[in-house]
């Protein structure tokens, strides 16, 4: 969550839980695609950053508010957004290697 750092004990109800669509949709596709241990966490953690970089932050306090207001045109462009901007992040990161590795 965006709000829930340490520090920040005291918020008012709700702002706890906004947070950029985009993570839990890039984080998951990336859990699936290496769910067999095949790249390490820190370079999947490096992929994420990256393809999140690439895409315009998206926040909502929750998912299915989002969901729920999307045509399915919005929910496919928005799924072919996050696995664009997520090859581009392998790319870049096994080119350059993962900031775990130095």
């Amino acid at each position: 969550m965006l709000l829930n750092r340490p520090g920040l004990k005291d918020l008012p109800v709700g702002l706890d839980t906004i947070h950029n669509y985009y993570e839990r949709l890039v984080i998951e596709k990336l859990m699936a695609l290496y769910s067999d241990g095949d790249m390490p966490a820190d370079m999947i953690a490096d992929v994420a950053c990256v393809a999140l970089n690439r895409l315009p932050p998206r926040y909502v306090r929750h998912d299915v508010d989002m969901a729920f207001y999307l045509s399915p045109h919005e929910y496919d462009e928005i799924e072919a957004k996050v696995q664009n901007a997520i090859n581009a992040g392998i790319t870049f990161v096994e080119k350059r290697g993962s900031r775990a590795e130095e």
